[in-house]
């Protein structure tokens, strides 16, 4: 890496959150100059940027604000070279109970980040799409020319922005690429999630484990390979306008996924289905299995936890994880968290 690359300021929107606390980490540690945008609460909590490891800790700039608010967003953005936007709402169910504000946040919170770095003449913007907005496969693997289908108020908003990421470099010539993860975890992830979910109800007195459905499948992504990809993406050139998926390309049910949690923590629980769970029939995602051809091509990215082996790999270090106690008590494995 070259000394300018070592200099280099970055924005991270989101910083607080699973993702974008990884993020900021890892790029502290190649040696990047990090602006840390998290949002501004009473507490002063920076999310799990007060959990960061000690190697970065008091190495990464912190600023509170609201990705909503777009005089914050030009502030933070500010004299970076680079913004990762990250920031958003992504839980599906409470998608249902409050779309405002899923508009508000995911839509106008990328219009501002988008406006802030075409006044400020940032040099890329790298704006974080989901394989939600595909909606269940029309076919497998899924390409990025995949029709874009709206299944929820969440995946509606999250092709909203992706849209207008894309309008901002077709219009504008924004240096925008934007990155399409696929289902993310690992340690730090939300209840919200369904690997969490699962963890934490083998690991308490539940004598069951509810979840939702159990035979949809999810292309699942240990969240140091999803990093990676926003990084390659970062010094990759030639890569304005580009869409990106960051998927293994391999598929497992929600069934065989609790069964391979089990195995690893050596616990034995039934199943039970809580009708609380299952997303409305139409809005359900059955099957997602990426094509992750572009990004090795692209941006000579290959996930390192592939397979059902990578995803025992991923899964032993996201498990032992949450087997810390001081970890585990951040969860409510007793309550459904939407």
């Amino acid at each position: 890496m070259s000394q300018q690359d070592k200099k280099t300021r970055i924005l991270v929107t989101g910083a607080d959150g699973f993702i974008g606390s990884h993020l900021v980490e890892e790029l502290v540690r190649q040696g990047h100059d990090v602006r840390a945008l998290v949002m501004y609460n009473s507490f002063n909590s920076w999310g799990w940027l007060d959990k960061c490891a000690p190697d970065v800790k008091g190495k990464f700039e912190v600023i509170a604000g609201d990705i909503r608010d777009p005089h914050g967003v030009f502030e933070a953005a500010k004299g970076c070279t680079v913004i990762f936007h990250l920031a958003a709402l992504i839980a599906i169910p409470f998608s249902y109970h409050s779309p405002d504000s899923y508009v508000d946040t995911n839509i106008r919170g990328t219009l501002n980040v988008l406006q802030a770095a075409r006044k400020l003449n940032v040099e890329k913007v790298i704006h974080t799409s989901t394989s939600e907005v595909y909606g269940s496969a029309q076919f497998v693997p899924i390409t990025e020319s995949h029709p874009l289908v709206g299944q929820s108020p969440y995946s509606a908003t999250k092709i909203a922005a992706d849209q207008l990421a894309l309008s901002f470099f077709t219009s504008f010539e924004l240096p925008v690429i934007t990155i399409r993860p696929f289902n993310t975890y690992g340690p730090r992830q939300s209840a919200r999630a369904v690997i969490p979910t699962i963890i934490t109800q083998l690991l308490s007195d539940n004598q069951e484990i509810q979840i939702g459905n159990t035979q949809a499948t999810r292309d699942f992504s240990y969240v140091a390979d999803t990093v990676s990809g926003f990084i390659a993406a970062m010094h990759t050139p030639n890569c304005a306008g580009e869409t990106i998926n960051l998927g293994t390309g391999f598929e497992i049910s929600i069934e065989s996924l609790v069964e391979s949690i089990a195995e690893i923590l050596k616990v034995s629980k039934p199943l039970a289905i809580d009708n609380e769970r299952v997303r409305p029939k139409l809005s359900e995602v059955d099957r997602l299995c990426s094509d992750n051809s572009k990004a090795g091509t692209l941006l000579n990215w290959t996930p390192k936890y592939a397979g059902l082996d990578g995803l025992v790999k991923g899964l032993t270090l996201t498990i032992d994880w949450f087997k810390e106690p001081s970890n585990l008590t951040n969860y409510k494995p007793t309550t459904y968290n939407v």
